[in-house]
């Protein structure tokens, strides 16, 4: 099993318990399964480890309501999925200095199962699903480049857990009082004394902002001569965590 693959498996097993209904648990190694027409999720990543982690579904899974009533379960397993495969990328930086990125996910119908079988159970019933690795360290990688990640995560503490380094990570954040559209000619027509209008009143809030997402609104104030932002409201915390993708 690959670093990569090792981290996939770890990210279901939590995300599928938090995720889905009925208390499910993925289990490894089961064989007396036949093979059935599945839904293969393409999983194409790249960087360090590079290659395909294909994953297939049962087409009875999007039968089972383990994404809630109302949901449509088919596109619910493809966001979970890209979850899944993006915390296993951030999970590969931490435990092994490996950077990649998931660059794309997509869904094939009407394919045979091949790989390493899994079993998901919950309440609702029982599932067989399989995962085919492609993937591979990036082979052009030297020997000292090598020795340097090793050198880097020999250096991280081992003490704690992945999630606990994560929050280690500095990210640059920055405040957006507003936005406007303008044509390339008022672009290069502006200058000194121009006033720009923005969309957005004096007394709206201001977007503190990570990535291109959205974290927290608040008031601008001053603290010792400097602008500050005093914090009204915020994202949640899945929300907030979707400003980290940039890193992986």
């Amino acid at each position: 099993m690959t670093e990569l693959l090792e981290c996939w498996v770890r990210s279901a097993k939590a995300l599928f318990s938090q995720a889905l209904s009925g208390e499910p648990e993925l289990e490894e190694g089961f064989k007396d399964d036949p093979l059935t027409p599945s839904t293969e999720f393409l999983a194409r990543f790249e960087g360090d480890a590079e290659g395909i982690i294909s994953i297939f579904l049962p087409p009875d899974i999007f039968q089972a309501s383990l994404l809630g009533e109302g949901t449509d379960q088919a596109e619910g397993w493809n966001e979970l999925l890209r979850e899944v495969a993006e915390a296993a990328v951030g999970d590969l930086l931490v435990r092994n200095g490996k950077k990649c990125r998931l660059r794309s996910l997509t869904a094939l119908a009407d394919q045979t199962p091949s790989g390493q079988p899994l079993r998901l159970r919950a309440v609702q019933g029982s599932w067989a699903l399989w995962l085919l690795d492609t993937t591979q360290s990036r082979a052009a990688t030297v020997e000292s480049s090598a020795g340097q990640v090793r050198s880097a995560a020999d250096s991280v503490q081992t003490s704690g857990s992945g999630e606990d380094r994560l929050m280690d990570i500095e990210l640059e954040a920055s405040l957006r009082f507003g936005c406007r559209e303008m044509q390339l000619g008022e672009i290069l027509n502006l200058g000194p004394g121009d006033v720009v209008d923005l969309d957005r009143h004096a007394t709206d809030l201001v977007d503190l902002v990570v990535g291109d997402k959205i974290v927290a609104r608040g008031d601008v104030v001053l603290v010792n001569g400097n602008f500050a932002l005093r914090i009204a409201a915020v994202e949640s915390p899945r929300l907030r965590l979707e400003s980290t993708r940039c890193l992986f």
